[in-house]
């Protein structure tokens, strides 16, 4: 069984099959021939979309991977308000219920190591697809891939992760994953209120790889060869009416390299102005697609019992 719980299941050699395989299957998607073959490859298999807190991007890419890879698919969007989890059901009873119908379960939860709870009872793989301020490993993966993609290479960039730190889950396996490579640097932009947790600095520090903290947004950019930007985690915040005025903008742009590219998990809500939408670096529409030819490969790989895990 192959479980995805978190980024520190991966490591480079994993990384680069997974890679070279979602480059296949974007190019056999983009054909009738090659949707065709895709489309038989696990029909009759089944997957379960369980999803306790709202999503766009995430559900949406694995039910369409789902459907490209010709699986029958179940879903829930909002199982926190309406599934048996409003009775009070656990979610482990939720788990060893739904793990008769499918036969592999992509999971959102609203607490932290939710994702792993599952996994301890279910007898078909579980896919985390965020838990709480825990993990998104699946989001990480996409975006070392779009990184790949856009600049030729993983390894001696500098990277600048900015926003809610505290609470993106997202920056969190992002960092773990690129940290794998070496030369690479981080620069973490935010207040003190939202600054990263001390457990990646911990990370990083027992790694000795190079980091530095700042809430000065222009100092942060004008070296970046990526900037990963997140929005204000508005319901995981207490005082909600925290603001980060952090936004990236013209101003901004005028200062990033022009090697540069600018990412952010989605969606946004006004952290990087529209404006920045055409200029070229801006890689984050690029970047969700992106995650229908990871997931697609991450389901191709787990029903086929492949393991690309440590």
């Amino acid at each position: 069984m192959n479980h995805v719980l978190a980024a520190s299941q991966f490591d480079t050699n994993g990384l680069a099959i997974l890679f070279a395989e979602a480059d296949k299957m974007q190019a056999a998607a983009a054909t009738p021939t090659g949707s065709r073959l895709l489309t038989g490859k696990h029909q009759g298999h089944v997957m379960a979309t369980l999803f306790y807190e709202p999503s766009t991007r995430t559900r949406l890419s694995f039910e369409s991977a789902a459907q490209r890879l010709g699986l029958g698919l179940i879903s829930t969007e909002n199982a926190r308000e309406f599934s048996s989890a409003a009775k009070g059901e656990t979610l482990e009873d939720s788990i060893r219920v739904i793990d008769g119908y499918a036969d592999v379960i992509v999971l959102r939860h609203h607490e932290t190591g939710a994702a792993s709870r599952a996994a301890a009872v279910s007898r078909v793989p579980i896919i985390n697809a965020g838990d709480g301020k825990g993990e998104h490993p699946t989001q990480a993966l996409l975006d070392v891939y779009t990184v790949l993609k856009e600049l030729s290479r993983l390894d001696n960039l500098t990277i600048v992760a900015g926003g809610d730190l505290a609470h993106g889950r997202t920056v969190r396996s992002f960092v773990q994953l690129m940290s794998l490579y070496a030369g690479n640097k981080f620069c973490f932009v935010s207040t003190p209120e939202l600054k990263i947790g001390d457990d990646i600095k911990s990370f990083l520090k027992q790694k000795r790889i190079e980091f530095r903290e700042t809430d000065n947004l222009l100092d942060g950019c004008q070296e970046a060869d990526v900037i990963y930007w997140t929005r204000l985690q508005k319901e995981r915040l207490e005082n909600k009416t925290l603001a980060s005025n952090f936004v990236i903008d013209k101003a901004v742009m005028k200062t990033l390299p022009k090697r540069a590219i600018i990412m952010h998990p989605l969606p946004r809500v006004g952290e990087i102005a529209a404006a920045v939408d055409r200029d070229p670096r801006a890689a984050y529409f690029r970047q969700a697609e992106n995650g229908l030819y990871m997931r697609m490969v991450l389901i191709d790989q787990i029903l086929s019992n492949k393991s690309l895990t440590r």
